[in-house]
């Protein structure tokens, strides 16, 4: 174990609280920080005490916020809000950080229209009893370099005194908050650390946060506005862009094995803790470093099966196993069943935080192989390592993406991996190699709600169409000269899934949302489904569907459906498959 950085630091409010107190008396202040209302309000509340007019707003998502906390929105018939457009951002950067006031504001006439480089929303509002007025939303952002040396224009603090007594000057002025400077505090200090040139260049890179943060559900499907899980996925994604820098590799480049990177935040005095850690050191046992989570049927599951169960349940279908081994040691379970009908490889859990597929590939496998034709390699959890980060990281926080669990114990991504040292990705490549399948049906999800970078620009870097939800969708990738066949998968399967109302409904709220503040997506809608289809020669099956549920991180009932929909795509790709092929 080795110790990189252990700081704590003051708490903003607090610092604002204690300079504010004294010698303000007769002073109106705004200050905008990333603390939730109940905090701000009660902090509102001792200024006033003081002699101090204040209003405390939210640094992260004003827009939003403004909407829950200020503007009146009862008898609200329509608004028009002009966004802000920044030459140092996307054109649609401010649109999408409003997301998701459509849904939220539902019934009212909403219209979006880009406005200048002026950070402020401006909207106009007219009330059903033709009240009308104009309001200003200011968004305080910071416009410096980031990481990798590039523009980044970010969400930060501010803060705004007039009326000091004695002739004071007025002050309006950016205020680094102690969780940004807790980010930047880490990021820097990897970035200072002498790493090497050999991957991976620890086991695990453990950062430790502990600062009060907004933590607020929304009253639309899974979302919610956590800094607690934006600060997660911002540590997580910028350090693996400096090692993706570090190590001379493309930025995005997904081979890249850096060791396994958990940031794990909670609330607390603000604090960051940053060490190496070797998996001898961590104190769990690392064949289920979650521990064996309660068995649950499967055709009703509401969370993710333990890795036990994964193991039973698999056992259970019989057929010829296949043998590979996690990088932390874990066996990764699979089977091969031999049939006459033509072979199809099934896999789930490649990226073990998206935990449907683990699900729906078992249910199917149940219902697949009761026919003895059936032709079916099947991996339900192929990143068992991830997937034990993920159960253990959820005992914090169950609502998080928690996308540290995304990759391996060597921190790539196992579709990627090639050349000797295979470990899981070795299953997958036994699988189609003793199958010689044509068709490979790979399980993923992706983020049940908001997935943002605050720090590093807002939008996640590389993965800006994933940002926000759009329901249930299909990616097909195919060889040269199976374009037709792979179409033809494609509609049957999303005639068998628009059976499905729970799962349309799903869509057309979601696909609304998206639509509203993302624009048109580089999909096409079939049957309800969208769907993504482009050549790949990557991949060794001329064909390879791949599933996206919106599952990061869902329970109950639309857990249940996630699973569902999962089993219903491979059972009517395999069964077309069959019919195509054969």
């Amino acid at each position: 174990m080795t110790l990189l950085l252990d700081r704590e630091a003051p708490r903003t409010l607090d610092a604002l609280l204690r300079d504010l107190s004294d010698g303000h008396q007769g002073a109106a202040v705004e200050a905008w920080l990333f603390e939730d209302e109940a905090a701000r309000r009660e902090a509102e509340t001792a200024l006033a005490t003081a002699g101090v007019s204040a209003r405390l707003r939210s640094a992260y998502k004003p827009l939003l916020h403004a909407v829950l906390e200020e503007i009146e929105i009862e008898g609200l018939a329509s608004a028009v809000i002009r966004y802000p457009v920044h030459p140092a951002a996307v054109p649609d950067r401010f649109l999408l950080e409003a997301y998701p006031l459509k849904a939220l504001l539902d019934g009212v006439e909403l219209r979006f229209e880009p406005g200048d480089e002026t950070l402020r929303y401006r909207v106009a509002l007219t009330w059903r009893d033709g009240r009308t007025a104009m309001t200003e939303v200011f968004a305080p952002n910071h416009l410096g370099l980031d990481h990798l040396g590039a523009a980044s224009l970010s969400p930060t603090g501010w803060l705004r005194i007039t009326g000091r007594p004695d002739g004071q000057p007025d002050r309006d002025e950016r205020l680094e908050t102690e969780v940004e400077g807790l980010f930047r505090a880490a990021v820097e200090t990897v970035q200072a650390h002498p790493w090497g040139s050999d991957e991976p260049y620890f086991e695990r890179l453990s950062i430790a946060v502990e600062a009060p943060a907004i933590e607020r559900v929304l009253p639309f499907h899974e979302e919610a506005v956590s800094l607690h899980e934006a600060l997660h996925e911002d540590l997580y994604f910028t350090l693996l862009e400096l090692f993706q820098r570090h190590s001379a590799r493309p930025l995005g480049d997904r081979r890249l094995q850096p060791g396994q990177i958990v940031p794990e935040i909670r609330a607390g005095a603000p604090r960051v803790r940053v060490e190496t850690v070797p998996f001898s050191d961590l104190g769990v046992d690392l064949a289920d470093e979650a521990g064996d989570w309660p068995e649950q049927p499967l055709e009703t599951a509401e969370a993710p099966l333990s890795i036990g169960q994964v193991h039973r349940a698999l056992a259970e279908l019989g057929g010829q196993p296949i043998l590979a081994r996690s990088r932390q040691g874990r066996a990764v379970p699979g089977l091969i069943r031999p049939g006459a009908r033509p072979a199809v490889v099934v896999t789930g859990g490649q990226h073990a935080n998206e935990t449907t597929g683990v699900v729906g590939a078992l249910r199917a496998a149940r219902v697949l192989l009761q026919d003895p034709e059936t032709h079916l390699a099947l991996i339900p959890l192929e990143n068992p390592d991830g997937y034990a980060l993920h159960q253990r990281l959820c005992r914090d926080n169950p609502r998080h993406m928690h996308h540290a669990a995304r990759y391996t114990a060597l921190g790539d991504d196992l579709e990627y991996r090639t050349g000797d040292g295979l470990y899981e990705r070795a299953a997958r490549s036994e699988a189609i190699a003793r199958t010689g399948a044509q068709l490979h049906v790979n399980l993923h999800g992706y983020p049940a709600h908001e997935w943002t970078r605050p720090f590093t620009g807002y939008l996640p870097r590389g993965f800006e169409m994933w940002t926000i939800p759009k329901g249930f969708f299909l990616i097909l990738r195919h060889h040269p000269g199976w374009e037709e066949p792979g179409r033809a998968l494609i509609e049957a399967i999303s005639r068998r899934l628009a059976r499905i109302e729970p799962l349309l409904e799903l869509n057309r709220t979601q696909l609304a949302a998206y639509g509203a503040h993302a624009g048109a997506g580089p999909f096409t809608v079939i049957n309800g489904i969208p769907c993504l289809i482009g050549p790949d020669e990557r991949h060794v099956p001329p064909l390879t569907l791949i599933t996206e549920y919106p599952d990061e991180t869902i329970y109950g009932d639309r857990f249940a459906l996630g699973h569902q929909v999962q089993m219903e795509t491979v059972l009517a790709a395999v069964e077309h498959h069959a019919g195509v092929v054969a």
